[in-house]
């Protein structure tokens, strides 16, 4: 078996995916690092796909291409890799071939072409500030859907409420394999609506929905050239410059959004990414680091 794989600046990443997926449609491996992302396809040899022009493809800019043998025991591998994580002690992220345990939401997510099971750092974060709103805003939450910041570590949180109660609707920008939004709507926020630019990305989340029994509005949107959908609660695990293109559409004006959960950026860029989103009146309420990435919980400022 044959492992092929590009590694690029972060930068590079979305392009770099997109080309890769218009020639292998049924999946790529991803790993990230603070200084490079790279993205992976496997097959025999003869099979892989021929990358062609590639390096010259992506602005410009040159990639490095790497392959590599892969012992014929590199499915099992691959799928032992592949571990269930608990978040907050009540999600529990899991492939479909691990079984459920104890913890009160169930998540099962297969790793796919689609980012997201739960494993990078961004996702942890994102889904540890959800559950942290969550049991923070449901004794008070608005008619609006906003919710007001976590004070600290939650304790002795209710089982979670049917899917669509009591938090209001909620938005998920690029939302990859869903699992944000999944996750959002098992913890009571509906309705819940996903976007991305990426089509395999949106039949990704399709089928994670309906393998979790959830309802997701699914939209294709391209937030560098278009608003996001807009909602009262939104979730954000995007790069650094992504977010800074989301914030420039909500400056133009959008009171509609009171909360905003994000995630995808370095440290390093967290102070420029809480600036843009200033600009459009939300206020950083809450940091939490994972590593070199961090993740911002920012809210509308009270009149």
């Amino acid at each position: 078996m044959i492992r092929l794989a590009v590694r690029c600046r972060a930068d590079q990443a979305e392009a770099v995916l997109a080309e890769l997926l218009q020639l292998a449609p049924n999946g790529v491996e991803e790993e990230r690092s603070p200084n490079w992302v790279e993205y992976a396809v496997y097959g025999a040899p003869g099979e892989v796909p021929e990358l062609g022009e590639l390096r010259a493809a992506v602005a410009d800019s040159e990639v490095e291409v790497l392959t590599s043998s892969i012992p014929d025991d590199w499915a099992d591998r691959w799928a032992d890799f592949h571990r269930p994580i608990v978040v907050a002690d009540q999600i529990r992220v899991r492939p479909s071939w691990w079984k459920r345990e104890g913890e009160p939401i169930d998540v099962v997510i297969d790793p796919g072409q689609a980012f997201g099971t739960g494993a990078h750092a961004t996702t942890r974060l994102c889904l540890e500030l959800l559950v942290a709103v969550a049991d923070r805003a449901r004794p008070t939450a608005s008619p609006s859907g906003a919710v007001p910041a976590p004070a600290g570590p939650s304790r002795g949180r209710e089982r979670p409420l049917p899917d669509g109660a009591g938090l209001g609707p909620l938005a998920d920008w690029g939302t990859g394999s869903g699992v944000l939004a999944i996750v959002a709507a098992k913890l009571g926020w509906g309705p819940v609506i996903g976007c991305d630019r990426e089509r395999a990305a949106l039949d990704s989340a399709r089928a994670n929905a309906e393998a979790n029994d959830v309802a997701l509005e699914l939209r294709r949107v391209d937030v560098r050239a278009d608003a996001p959908p807009s909602a009262p609660s939104v979730v954000a695990n995007l790069t650094a410059p992504l977010l800074a293109e989301c914030a420039g559409h909500l400056a133009d004006g959008s009171e509609k959004l009171q909360a905003l959960i994000c995630s995808g950026m370095l440290v390093a860029e967290a102070d420029g990414v809480a600036e843009a989103f200033g600009a459009a009146g939300l206020s950083e309420r809450q940091r939490r680091r994972g590593g070199d990435w961090c993740a911002l919980l920012l809210q509308r400022s009270a009149d």
